[in-house]
């Protein structure tokens, strides 16, 4: 497993980058292939500190972080996380690999065969008003939405306002 770690507002002492290797090679028996990469970034925040370990193995990302107030103790919390991870990914690959396993490939194509392509089939049309962007979040908190279009009045451009997965906001503003 090839092994980076880097340093967000934090200069990484040798003892725990020899530790971090340490830890994740346990990971190894998981892996038969070299190409795996593990990325850990510890990252200094203004009052704590996040560790994130992310992996990469047969095209497929493995992601935990963990924030606390000390990057050893980040480790012994965020490396179970990963390993629970694969884990799951492992055996639902794996059942899957089952599941096709005595299936017989069809020995004639049928033409018959007709594949619903992707189509629209919805399409909607609303003015937009030029607002801030927190009127933007009061108005998409009140519509219940994931997202919210709207028109930002100081730039006058067309921006997105939208839930992320930590259930905080993101905002996606065009370049000029």
């Amino acid at each position: 497993m090839k092994i980076e770690i880097v340093g967000r507002n934090y200069d990484v002492a040798e003892r725990l980058k020899a530790i971090t290797e340490q830890k994740l090679a346990k990971l190894d028996k998981y892996f038969t292939d070299a190409d795996t990469k593990a990325k850990v970034s510890f990252k200094k925040e203004a009052s704590s500190l996040v560790t994130e370990v992310m992996l990469d193995y047969a095209g497929k990302l493995v992601r935990a972080t963990v924030t606390g107030d000390n990057f050893y103790d980040n480790l012994d919390v965020v490396l179970p996380k990963l390993e629970g991870q694969i884990r799951k990914y492992r055996t639902r690959f794996d059942k899957h690999q089952k599941n096709s396993a005595y299936r017989d490939v069809a020995v004639y194509e049928t033409a018959d065969r007709d594949e619903k392509p992707v189509e629209l089939v919805k399409g909607k049309k609303f003015k937009l008003a030029p607002m801030t962007v927190n009127e933007a979040m009061e108005e998409m908190e009140l519509l219940g939405h994931s997202f919210y279009v709207f028109l930002e009045a100081k730039s006058n451009t067309v921006q997105v306002l939208y839930k992320r997965n930590d259930g905080d906001l993101g905002l996606i503003e065009p370049e000029i």
